[in-house]
């Protein structure tokens, strides 16, 4: 249970960075090395932690035994297959690979190697999160309202929202409901790129929840909520505010005052208590723990698989919803 795994990270962009500072410092983790074909960007890192740099993610694979793969999406694939192929447990950033095929061999891979593969669906850890479904456990579930919302930024300007952000919630809404949607509707809209920008999806659940996701990335406030409409109370969790609100009715009635019929309602308002744990570190040391213990991860390949498979359909109903337009 105390065995030491030798760590290391390949893409040291923005997420690639949290990764490296988190595996530097983890109890459990022997920080090894780095890797990203920008070589002042990953050795001005690597010497911050006493590391060794590569420009080449082959040169360090064998110096780990787990990695942290958080590069391009489009290259999400070959490297995953690389890491796999040298015995290497691998954690990918989302989604798992740029469409489902790839996603599948990924999977396969990792089964057929009996390898550990996770990928950073990154709110699953968020204690947020895990204090909601707490909440919702024995609660049956009317409605879900998710909306991930974000001023533009231009390193995300390549990428669609709907895999930049909704799959993100996705990721949570498929945890909280347990199965598939029986019908998806979405629509869409490019604004200040080539890729969808902002985007609302409608799901429905057969004998469940009626979910709605909102996701933009051209809003001027930054967003991350969910709202829950169950039998007897209404949850609301703020992601980033770290608050889960319960909000229950007491009493509600009709009174006269002044020759006026008046309508009152009270109600209880409950404040869970969210622990302060940072969601990153939460996934990393869970995926540790799975690579020493050889268990399957919380947020394993087939998860990831199924979000991107909702992700593609949500995709191509919200660029349809599009044509004819202009």
């Amino acid at each position: 249970m105390n065995e030491t795994i030798r760590t290391g990270v390949i893409g040291v962009g923005n997420m690639g960075r949290h990764h490296a500072r988190i595996w530097a410092t983890m109890p459990g983790s022997r920080f090894v090395g780095m890797a990203d074909p920008d070589i002042a960007r990953v050795q001005e890192l690597a010497d911050q932690y006493g590391v060794p740099a590569y420009a080449d993610y082959h040169d360090l694979l064998g110096q780990v035994e787990a990695v942290s793969i958080a590069a391009p999406t489009t290259l999400h694939y070959q490297i995953g297959l690389d890491c796999l192929a040298y015995g290497v447990h691998v954690l990918i950033e989302k989604p798992l690979a740029a469409s489902v095929e790839e996603a599948q061999a990924l999977v396969q891979a990792a089964r057929q190697r009996g390898l550990v593969l996770q990928v950073g669906h990154v709110e699953r850890f968020n204690p947020t999160f895990v204090e909601l479904s707490h909440v919702l456990n024995n609660q049956e579930i009317l409605g879900i309202d998710a909306r991930r919302l974000s001023p533009f930024a231009t390193h995300a300007a390549d990428v669609s929202v709907v895999y930049d952000l909704i799959v993100h919630d996705l990721d949570l809404v498929l945890t909280l409901v347990g199965t598939l949607p029986t019908t998806v509707q979405a629509a869409g809209r490019k604004v200040r790129s080539l890729q969808l920008d902002h985007v609302v999806a409608l799901l429905t659940f057969a004998g469940g929840p009626v979910v709605s996701l909102s996701a933009s990335k051209v809003t001027q406030h930054k967003v991350r909520e969910l709202t829950v409409t169950c039998a007897d109370a209404f949850v609301v969790a703020d992601l980033l505010a770290r608050t889960v609100m319960i909000h229950r009715q007491s009493a509600a009635d009709y009174f006269a005052q002044q020759d006026r019929i008046l309508y009152r309602q009270e109600g209880l308002i409950e404040q869970v208590y969210v622990p302060p744990v940072e969601p990153l570190y939460a996934e990393l040391q869970h995926f540790l723990a799975c690579v020493r213990e050889g268990r399957e991860p919380q947020v394993g390949g087939e998860d990831a698989l199924r979000v991107l498979t909702l992700a593609d359909t949500i995709e191509a109903r919200a660029l349809a919803s599009m044509e004819g337009e202009g």
